[in-house]
């Protein structure tokens, strides 16, 4: 299952930086992953925003789910989730 994942990160101003640091590169460890797993499919950074948009390529909602709680900026996201499906007119038979 295809699923569209906008995240906008928020992380409130008294946050201590260097903790801060630690958590963005265990979140780039988690997300590189994720993609050589083929899990964490495509991501695209939000033009002037602390944000994304990603694809991923999951089984079910509940892998899903649970793939998002093990993020380590989990608790600074707000998530907006689309489930996709392959469009009829696509010129294409896969999911590029």
């Amino acid at each position: 299952m295809l699923f569209k994942v906008e995240m906008v990160v928020a992380v409130p101003h008294d946050f201590d930086p260097e903790r801060f640091e630690v958590l963005k590169q265990a979140e780039k460890a988690r997300f590189q992953e994720l993609q050589k797993a083929g899990t964490w499919r495509h991501i695209w950074r939000v033009v002037g925003q602390y944000a994304n948009v990603s694809l991923f390529d999951v089984a079910s909602h509940e892998e899903l789910h649970d793939i998002l709680l093990t993020l380590p900026l989990y608790p600074f996201l707000d998530l907006q989730v689309m489930a996709l499906c392959r469009h009829p007119s696509s010129i294409y038979e896969d999911d590029r």
